[in-house]
């Protein structure tokens, strides 16, 4: 019996590889995990061109998001937005600033970002704060965000 196998992995695994590798493994790893999983499949001719072609595409794929993504960074880097709050003693907020506010503030505006990419702490207080928004891998955009007392 073989001692390793070869297999083209279809998913990103730690300690294994990245999608579209050609890796070595055990015969009862890739038998009993990988392949029933759709992790891996074996390593025949079809099947890395096929991943080829996939990863292919999906590089593509990233390039067009990235490129979209820093279009819209530029823009976003003069947003300015301002958002009113109850305040208390001490000009603390009742409640806090939340990304789904910021969100709602930039659409307004006609900007469309996910609140999930808003990477924010939270804001308790009056003042201006720089957040920055995520908007792909190594492509991050800070816009100004003003709290101010709801009058």
């Amino acid at each position: 019996m073989a001692n390793y196998i070869h297999v083209v992995l279809t998913e990103d695994l730690p300690n294994v590889g990245k999608s579209g590798e050609l890796v070595r493994v055990r015969p009862g790893y890739a038998r009993n995990f990988l392949v029933p999983r759709g992790l891996a499949v074996g390593a025949t001719a079809e099947n890395v061109a096929r991943i080829e072609h996939e990863k292919k595409v999906a590089e593509a794929r990233a390039a067009k998001t990235k490129k979209a993504a820093e279009e819209l960074a530029q823009k976003l880097t003069n947003v300015k937005i301002t958002i009113t709050k109850p305040v208390g003693e001490g000009d603390r907020l009742y409640g806090s600033v939340t990304s789904r506010d910021i969100e709602e503030a930039l659409a307004a505006q006609g900007y469309t970002v996910d609140r999930r990419r808003i990477e924010l702490d939270t804001i308790k207080a009056l003042g201006t704060y720089q957040v920055p928004i995520r908007l792909a891998t190594n492509v991050t955009a800070t816009i100004d965000v003003t709290v101010a007392a709801k009058s």
